[in-house]
């Protein structure tokens, strides 16, 4: 399960190979391209691999099509069954379900660690979706 966004911060590239205009890309902490999220959810890794979707439900989906995680309007994050794992707040603070702060999104897009150390990058990715990274990863 802690697995879905080492792929926001290790995946992410297009559906059927759409115009790379409505994907975003994603990188790592030295700008080496990771992976895209299209504007429909779907992530892919750096070698055009499906591995996971954002629904417009917001419910997080393996590369199988099995429900792993779920995004609440509020930016609460929760787990497959329906647990909270952490919540992403609109200035992009990320935190954990006891509410410690474990990193954040800057409004360019940088993902920072808890000590403020640039770990990837998802420009153009909305907020909350950028926020899974630490607590998902779909490889």
């Amino acid at each position: 399960m802690k697995k879905i966004f080492a792929i926001f911060a290790s995946a992410m590239i297009l559906l059927a190979l759409p115009s790379k205009s409505d994907a975003q890309t994603i990188r790592d902490r030295y700008g080496a391209q990771i992976g895209t999220i299209q504007s429909d959810g779907t992530i892919r890794d750096k070698y055009g691999s499906q591995v996971g979707k954002i629904d417009r439900d917001n419910a997080v989906r393996d590369k199988y099509g099995a429900q792993i995680g779920k995004i609440d309007s509020d930016g609460t994050i929760r787990d497959r069954y329906g647990s909270q794992v952490g919540r992403v707040y609109s200035d992009g603070v990320v935190r954990d379900k006891y509410g410690a702060q474990i990193g954040k999104v800057d409004k360019d897009g940088t993902i920072r660690d808890r000590y403020g150390a640039s770990i990837g990058s998802a420009r153009g990715v909305p907020v909350t979706w950028a926020g899974l990274y630490f607590f998902f990863n779909l490889n």
